[in-house]
């Protein structure tokens, strides 16, 4: 279920025919998700809630015909992996990974060894390769310290990669995530910015304090604050913790940008952040990766110089770009807990899943729906 399926239009930009970040032509999708065991932790053993989500600009080799990419950090309290070259050379190179905290380090271990597989040259004659990988932490329900997650787990989430209708809530990188107290997971949504281009955006969501929760201008957060709350269990060795947590974000255009105005597009995600009534906590790592599939880049250019389009800024098409990312980045973090489900993880801990019908109440209440 979706936020739409409630009858009400997040926002005033059409979204394209799947409202999803694959409707960016090209951009393809992909999970691999572990639920297994239950009852009391043993680390190393389980219970696992946990997976990887992969992001693919196109089917081709992102290696030899690369894509401009921008990165914004709104609150860098987090591991990503990869940020650094793309600040510096302005693309990405690899499919973008979505995971676990304590499973970034194999997870870009998996990513390299993916790459070095499909390109025998790396580490060769060609240069080193660039893992991009973001992280949320899932350890509330999930075994993080077993870091669960291996080359078989990477790999499938790539190779299972295809431009369609890309699952949202417990899946993938969202497995064990929360939002705002509650289950929270992998959402998308997308917009069509001037009958042009396409504004495509993926969230993995798991930030936020309950209080704070606005769903479409109801302070919804507030009227639920004493219900549906996360479970300790009873043998459980932690707390919930609500002020930290994180968010990653990913952003996809068919609009010829380069990496400046990439990264100008990434930071307007901020705003789609806020939308939802976040401060972005001290301990929170909100992180954004905005990538254009309108233009490629060889991995040994021939030619002195390379001419291709580019979005002229000054004028209403970069607004519009601006107002599709916003309005994409709300409505993906609202499909994503609108999907979630209720999950029981470690120790018996529970994450309740926004109840429906309390959303409906709510909506109605504040007449954004009849």
């Amino acid at each position: 279920m979706r936020v739409r399926d409630f009858g009400v239009t997040p926002g005033r930009l059409p979204t394209g025919r799947l409202n999803a970040i694959t409707d960016v032509a090209g951009v393809k999708v992909g999970h691999s998700t572990r639920i297994e065991g239950d009852g009391d932790w043993v680390e190393g053993v389980g219970p696992i809630r946990t997976g990887v989500t992969a992001i693919l600009p196109h089917g081709d080799s992102l290696y030899h015909e690369k894509v401009s990419a921008g990165a914004y950090s709104i609150n860098g309290f987090g591991k990503a992996t990869g940020f650094e070259q793309i600040r510096t050379r302005g693309q990405i190179e690899t499919p973008i990974l979505l995971t676990n905290t304590l499973a970034i380090a194999r997870t870009s271990d998996a990513l390299i060894g993916w790459m070095m597989a499909h390109h025998p040259e790396i580490g060769l004659t060609s240069g080193t390769v660039n893992p991009i990988v973001g992280e949320c932490y899932d350890g509330f329900l999930n075994d993080a310290r077993g870091r669960h997650i291996d080359q078989t787990h990477v790999w499938n989430a790539i190779d299972s990669a295809a431009a369609h209708d890309v699952r949202e809530g417990c899946i993938g990188a969202g497995t064990g995530t929360a939002a705002f107290g509650f289950k929270g997971g992998i959402g998308t949504s997308s917009r069509i910015v001037g009958d042009t281009y396409t504004i495509g955006a993926l969230a993995q969501t798991n930030y936020g304090d309950r209080p704070e929760l606005m769903f479409l201008g109801v302070p919804l957060g507030q009227h639920l604050q004493n219900e549906y709350l996360p479970v300790v269990g009873a043998h459980s060795q932690q707390s919930y913790a609500p002020r930290g947590g994180s968010i990653m974000m990913v952003i996809a255009t068919d609009a010829p940008l380069d990496s400046r105005q990439l990264t100008r597009l990434a930071s307007r995600a901020a705003f789609g952040l806020a939308r939802t009534g976040t401060v972005s906590h001290d301990q929170s790592g909100d992180f954004v990766i905005a990538f254009s599939v309108a233009n490629r880049w060889a991995h040994k250019p021939t030619a002195l110089a390379q001419s291709v389009p580019l979005v002229p800024e000054g004028g209403d098409i970069m607004n519009s770009l601006f107002l599709g990312v916003v309005e994409a980045i709300e409505e993906s973090i609202l499909n994503a807990m609108i999907a979630a489900t209720t999950m029981i993880g470690r120790d018996g801990n529970i994450l309740y899943a926004l109840p429906h019908a309390s959303l409906i109440y709510w909506l109605k209440h504040y007449r954004r729906m009849e």
